[in-house]
């Protein structure tokens, strides 16, 4: 009998240790959301090199540290920077592709027909930073300004080519919209990113390019230099380059960009991604990212992101419309 007993005691304490422990597992269970349970894919829209491909590889350490997961970066250059929206079309709304998500997303659709539309096609997760743009040329270019540029443009016009990180791309319509105020006839060279465009400045193929700051490499080492910034102010880095307002222009050029998944995407996905893309924007390793290519924290929510996206593409309708451009 007592040994009965005994061997009940031992059973009971067996299954109330199992409960216990069934308990615990739900619970965890209830914790977790599910998401994610295997690597995310994250696509940059631009040739490996440049200064999308620079920072977002940063920013994809600290997203994968923030998510708990691997995060695998996927270069799509081509497209003026939408081969990424193209590939959300096609993906499964579940959280494991996304892609950065430049401004030319929001202005391609009124230059030529596309297969997207940015107001109804992505789930807008978080804006993150933007650009810092300029006019760059190598360091023995006989052009020591923008004024030398204009005056060299002038006295040889269809004779200077510059190069741009794509057509229609930001740099690219920033520089239709100074060279028409300036009524000068130049030739654009688009490039699938800022690298190509740089290589081809470096090989005397292109007198200058319109780069964002994946040249600041090569102006510290001497090697180019910048003819103008397109912020709002100067720049501690390079202070001696002039921005566009202090050249007579009332413009400035930042090309904000933030990360996006296809449309129809779980509510609870969402604020996971929500969640760790902030954490991952402001981590230390992508801030520093941001530093050395001297863009800005910019960062909005899925919120504030879904407004800026609907207020750019209104206003990349009416850019388009003002300069009268549309794809050949």
């Amino acid at each position: 009998m007592h040994a009965f007993r005994s061997g009940r005691r031992i059973a009971c304490a067996a299954v109330h240790a199992i409960v216990a422990l069934c308990g615990v597992t739900a619970a965890q269970a209830q914790q977790s959301p599910g998401y994610p349970t295997r690597p995310v894919t994250l696509i940059v829209p631009y040739a490996p090199g440049g200064t999308t491909d620079v920072v977002v590889r940063r920013f994809a350490a600290a997203l994968q540290k923030s998510l708990g997961q691997s995060v695998v970066v996927e270069n799509k250059p081509g497209g003026a920077g939408t081969m990424g929206a193209l590939a959300l079309r096609q993906a499964r709304p579940d959280g494991y592709t996304l892609s950065m998500m430049p401004v030319t997303v929001f202005r391609q659709p009124f230059i030529q027909k596309t297969a997207f539309d940015p107001a109804r096609d992505f789930t807008y997760l978080s804006r993150i930073t933007g650009y810092t743009f300029g006019v760059v040329v190598r360091a023995d270019s006989p052009w020591k300004s923008w004024p030398d540029f204009l005056a060299a443009a002038r006295a040889r016009p269809g004779n200077v080519s510059y190069g741009s990180p794509g057509q229609f791309s930001s740099p690219h319509i920033t520089m239709i919209e100074l060279t028409t105020r300036e009524n000068l006839t130049v030739n654009h060279v688009p490039f699938k990113g800022d690298a190509d465009c740089l290589n081809s400045l470096m090989g005397n193929h292109v007198q200058l390019c319109a780069a964002g700051s994946a040249a600041g490499t090569l102006v510290d080492a001497g090697k180019l230099r910048w003819l103008n910034l397109w912020t709002a102010q100067r720049s501690p880095r390079w202070p001696d380059a002039p921005t566009l307002r202090e050249l007579g222009y009332d413009m400035v050029s930042n090309s904000p960009y933030g990360v996006a998944g296809p449309k129809g995407m779980d509510p609870q996905v969402v604020r996971i991604l929500q969640d760790a893309l902030r954490r991952a924007a402001e981590d230390p390793l992508h801030l520093a990212a941001l530093k050395q290519q001297d863009q800005d924290l910019m960062y909005l929510d899925s919120a504030g992101y879904t407004r800026f996206a609907m207020q750019q593409i209104a206003q990349e309708k009416a850019l388009v419309e003002r300069l009268g451009i549309k794809a050949e």
